[in-house]
């Protein structure tokens, strides 16, 4: 399986060094021409990874459901797939071996 970006890559590389035309150089690779034309624009989330941040920092024990759920009542309104994605970047998942301690 190529990713668009490879193919993006490719057509680039027959348009600028072989003299191709992008519509040509797309059939050649067999790609649409929209997926090399295609520009991704993603929504800045700086405000979103500063509260989640303070939140965390505030609330360690805290995952990231229950910072969704705070979130939300602060008027954040933030999909879970996309908070479990910002989550995973900040790094806040505990390390696999770092259990609560059990008491006896």
């Amino acid at each position: 399986m190529v990713t668009p970006a490879a193919k993006r890559k490719a057509v680039a590389h027959l348009v600028g060094v072989h003299g191709m035309s992008e519509r040509r150089a797309c059939k050649a690779i067999g790609c649409c021409r929209m997926t090399v034309r295609y520009q991704t624009s993603r929504a800045d989330d700086a405000g979103l990874r500063q509260r989640m941040r303070a939140i965390a920092h505030e609330r360690r024990r805290f995952g990231y459901r229950s910072l969704h759920v705070l979130l939300r009542r602060q008027g954040y309104l933030v999909n879970h797939k996309k908070l479990f994605r910002l989550y995973r970047e900040e790094r806040r998942n505990p390390p696999p071996g770092a259990a609560l301690a059990i008491w006896c």
